[in-house]
């Protein structure tokens, strides 16, 4: 039997630096979009971090990402992957549900200015 002592709360910083930082060690991720996201996207209440927006509502989460993926990333099967490793990571980590992301790729990044040809 599990006795309540008090609450437990998580700042949206905590879940931003979350979603950032699995994002990006997901494989075909150059990094996260540096584009502000449109209009649209600003219209959600919540927390926004550079290429995260982030809507927490009775304890769920809603995200869109935006991101720019490396130039022989499958783009499709990169978006069901971020999808499936965020959700997952705030799912264990944090112990919230995610009701929805969205993956944005906004650009491929330039081969060149990665250094490999």
């Amino acid at each position: 039997m599990e006795e309540n002592i008090g609450t437990v709360t998580v700042a949206p910083e905590v879940l931003l630096a979350l979603i950032r930082l699995t994002a990006i060690a997901t494989p075909g991720v150059a990094h996260l979009s540096t584009e502000n996201p449109d209009g649209v996207h600003r219209l959600f209440s919540g927390k926004a971090s550079e290429g995260i927006q982030l809507q927490i509502e009775d304890h769920t989460v809603w995200i869109d990402l935006f991101v720019v993926a490396e130039p022989d990333a499958q783009m499709l099967l990169l978006g069901q992957t971020l999808q499936r490793e965020i959700s997952r990571a705030i799912q264990d980590v944090v112990g919230m549900p995610v009701k929805e992301i969205n993956v944005h790729i906004d650009d491929v990044a330039d081969r060149r200015a990665s250094g490999s040809m």
